[in-house]
């Protein structure tokens, strides 16, 4: 069974910082497709990053919403079967619940539905 775990999670002042870490367990990635998602308070749940990759890990690909674009970065270990997102010049909208998910199918995928898989959720909140 797949698990994702997400941590890295918590308080940070804006400006400031945080990487967030989704490690995947239960099945090693061929091809796939790992993302990010949040949701703040009293909104739905927004598309942040997706990174994918084909199976010889030759090719990958990554996109972001255009609200983090030049601020975050998605990478992933492919050892480690851990995705993660560095979140820089963080802003008071970024708080939010980030959740990761993971798909073992080629293709980049910017929707919660395409994925197969999603982890609980780790908190970030950014004060001003």
């Amino acid at each position: 069974q797949v698990q994702l775990v997400e941590s890295g999670g918590g308080l940070v002042q804006a400006g400031g910082s945080l990487r967030l870490s989704c490690a995947a367990s239960g099945r090693r990635f061929g091809s796939g497709a790992m993302g990010w998602f949040r949701q703040a308070p009293g909104k739905e749940r927004e598309f942040v990053a997706t990174i994918s990759w084909s199976w010889s890990g030759s090719s990958t690909s990554t996109s972001y919403a255009d609200s983090v674009k030049g601020r975050f970065t998605i990478s992933r270990d492919n050892a480690k079967n851990t995705v993660y997102l560095q979140m820089n010049s963080l802003k008071a909208e970024d708080t939010a619940v980030y959740y990761c998910a993971a798909k073992f199918r080629p293709g980049t995928a910017w929707s919660w539905g395409e994925y197969d898989y999603w982890g609980q959720g780790t908190q970030v909140t950014v004060s001003s």
